[in-house]
């Protein structure tokens, strides 16, 4: 065929092109993730390549990024992506120069960090990664686009979204969102498997505050969606009000340090499915009548500190994230709302303490 004449002068790219099906119309987007060589991104980049994160048609320039002493391994995770020949990768580029990984992007996912090991504190982890986060803020804010969507994975995620939007002023604060998709996929296992019923049914929960075991996994405005259309609160499809309060709770709040004593290593694969949800439904997202949690930065709401990021239920329409208004707010919920919150103060103060 005369596309294949003179191919050594064509360009990966240019050949990535050729093969996209028809539909696929649109601008690639520049997607760029961090820690691209560990275990999260290993389960993320096959969900981003294959087309489940930003849309089946949504072609892709990825830009990998981490450390030097990683990049060997990284040109390995790069053979594996041109090995599974991804019709939507235009482009891979795998870099430790984060002006180079964040230059233009239209999605910033900050999976790399010190990782959780068993035994370790938040406090160890703040201390660790402050600076990380703080350098890239700066760096974001000097090449990324104005309107990049930023998730910050790396722990404590809460803190580190709050210092990296700190250091890029210029981005509008709506544009940083911490994990807690995680907690929600795990809340809403641990009442699937109650209540017998498929995960995907189990609507509205919400995790408020830190991704941490101060955590609340709040259920009393969920419910369970049956074949049929009909609806059933998960309090009442419980029906065990110290249940959920007690083992229901406390089983979400510990369960990523019950990966860690199980793996010796932190959550990888639930990780990395989460990731691909918060940024798919942020891409597309949420259903009417439905909300999913995010920690997003604090505008007051429901008796929180304004700044704080917080996770919160919210609803996203046109790429825009807003958290859902007029909840009531019962007397338990309100002290495990407020415990959460001034864990976040105090992380906050820490965070800007480190960094000053």
């Amino acid at each position: 065929p005369e596309f294949f004449k003179n191919s050594s002068e064509r360009s990966k790219s240019d050949c990535y092109s050729f093969f996209l099906p028809t539909n696929m119309t649109q601008d690639p987007i520049a997607v760029c993730v961090t820690g691209a060589a560990g275990q999260i991104a290993y389960s993320l980049l096959f969900s981003i390549a294959r087309g489940d994160v930003f849309g089946s048609d949504q072609p892709l320039l990825l830009s990998l990024l981490d450390i030097p002493p990683m990049l060997g391994v990284l040109q390995g995770v790069i053979m594996e992506l041109d090995d599974c020949s991804f019709p939507l990768i235009k482009s891979v580029v795998a870099t430790a120069d984060p002006a180079v990984a964040f230059k233009d992007c239209d999605a910033a996912i900050l999976v790399g960090a010190i990782p959780r090991r068993e035994g370790m504190q938040r406090s160890d982890l703040l201390q660790k990664n402050a600076q990380i986060f703080k350098s890239q803020g700066e760096i974001l804010d000097k090449v990324a686009k104005k309107d990049v969507k930023v998730l910050v994975v790396g722990n404590p995620s809460n803190t580190n979204t709050l210092i990296t939007s700190f250091y890029a002023p210029s981005i509008p604060k709506s544009q940083f969102t911490c994990l807690t998709h995680l907690d929600l996929n795990r809340a809403r296992g641990f009442i699937a498997r109650r209540c017998n019923v498929n995960p995907v049914q189990v609507k509205n929960v919400i995790i408020w505050g830190n991704h941490s075991a101060t955590q609340y996994p709040d259920v009393s405005h969920a419910y369970i969606e049956n074949p049929d259309g009909t609806r059933i609160n998960v309090t009442e499809a419980v029906s065990d009000g110290a249940w959920i309060k007690g083992d229901f709770v406390k089983s979400v709040q510990s369960r990523g340090a019950a990966v860690i004593k199980a793996r010796k290593l932190s959550s990888a694969l639930s990780a990395a499915k989460a990731i691909g949800d918060h940024m798919r439904t942020w891409w597309v997202g949420t259903a009417e009548g439905e909300f999913c949690s995010m920690g997003v930065v604090s505008d007051g709401s429901y008796g929180t500190t304004p700044g704080l990021v917080y996770s919160f239920p919210v609803v996203i329409k046109g790429g825009v994230i807003s958290i859902a208004q007029d909840l009531s707010i019962d007397e338990y919920s309100r002290e495990m709302m407020d415990v959460t919150n001034q864990e976040l103060t105090q992380e906050k103060e820490a965070a800007m303490s480190i960094l000053s």
